[in-house]
């Protein structure tokens, strides 16, 4: 097994720290934060700092570019229905489910099945209320299309365009 990262042992606050430090510095003055953690007690040398500040840009890097490109199919698709969320869930749940098959003991970590367990759970809760909304929807599209329908036809319009109009109703929720 890899040795633990000496980085991966700072306190929190100090880990926090460094954190700011490379994301302010834009990922460089290694040097500098190697004096400056010495100054704080940590002997931790710039390659080690360097190592994992090349893995924290790039975990940034990956999260930013998620973050932009969900607000750029919000933005691209309005989403009456949920679907984005629903697709989120779904996204969510398989890699939960590959985290829980590629799963390994750690013995330096204590295993924490309680929170993934309730992980599950709660993505299994906001499932099951994504469709009852999505039911919910439907279900009140449906009585629109009817009132709509009926009320179209006392207006004079045939039974073809009061059609039409029931089907753009209802299209809007399937």
């Amino acid at each position: 097994m890899a040795k633990r990262s000496k980085i991966q042992g700072l306190p929190k606050e100090v880990k926090a720290w460094l954190d700011t430090a490379l994301v302010e510095g834009n990922f460089s003055g290694y040097e500098l934060l190697e004096v400056e953690l010495k100054q704080r007690g940590f002997d931790i040398g710039k390659s080690s700092i360097h190592r994992y500040g090349s893995q924290f840009e790039q975990k940034l890097a990956t999260l930013t570019l998620a973050s932009e490109q969900a607000k750029a199919i919000v933005a691209a698709s309005p989403d009456d229905e949920g679907a984005v969320s629903e697709a989120l869930m779904r996204l969510v749940q398989e890699k939960l489910f590959q985290v829980m098959l590629d799963f390994e003991v750690d013995p330096s970590k204590p295993l924490n099945i309680a929170s993934a367990a309730k992980a599950v759970a709660e993505l299994s809760r906001a499932t099951v209320t994504q469709k009852k909304w999505q039911a919910e929807i439907r279900a009140k599209a449906a009585v629109v299309a009817a009132d709509v329908g009926a009320a179209v036809k006392k207006g004079g319009l045939s039974d073809a365009a009061a059609e039409d109009i029931r089907r753009r109703i209802l299209g809007i929720v399937q």
